[in-house]
């Protein structure tokens, strides 16, 4: 699996455009046979931020998409969004990256350090004491 969220800043005074175009987003990823394993999108209490968290069974999936909802997602970003950053959450493919590289998106990537499912060794730490001498008097 293949997991991203995407951090976009509402532009001021735009938070209706904004809901009513990410409801037709929605709605054409819903449509589509290949759908997203998650898409949820989150706001802010103030309705500043918004946070898209995804999950796609591979990196291509995602760029897939990006492609299908491409038209709805440039008339989102053109009226009512300042600004836009993705973190990845694993190596993306060759074709994303170059695409994330192309649009001048702000791409943070995060590795696996640990989890529930993982079996990753921590390093035990050995430290020998010295014993004090003991003082009988």
């Amino acid at each position: 699996m293949f997991e991203a969220t995407a951090r976009l800043k509402i532009r001021d005074g735009e938070l209706e455009g904004f809901k009513q175009q990410a409801a037709e987003i929605l709605r054409l990823t819903k449509e589509k046979v290949d759908k997203p394993l998650r898409y949820d999108w989150l706001l802010s209490e103030d309705g500043t931020e918004c946070e898209v968290r995804e999950a796609y069974a591979d990196p291509d999936a995602l760029l897939e998409h990006q492609h299908y909802i491409a038209d709805a997602k440039m008339k989102l970003f053109r009226d009512s969004v300042d600004s836009h950053s993705m973190t990845f959450y694993g190596e993306p493919s060759p074709a994303l990256a170059a695409a994330m590289k192309a649009m001048a998106v702000k791409v943070r990537r995060l590795s696996l350090f640990q989890g529930l499912e993982s079996d990753i060794e921590t390093p035990v730490e050995v430290t020998a004491s010295p014993v004090a001498p003991s003082r009988q008097g």
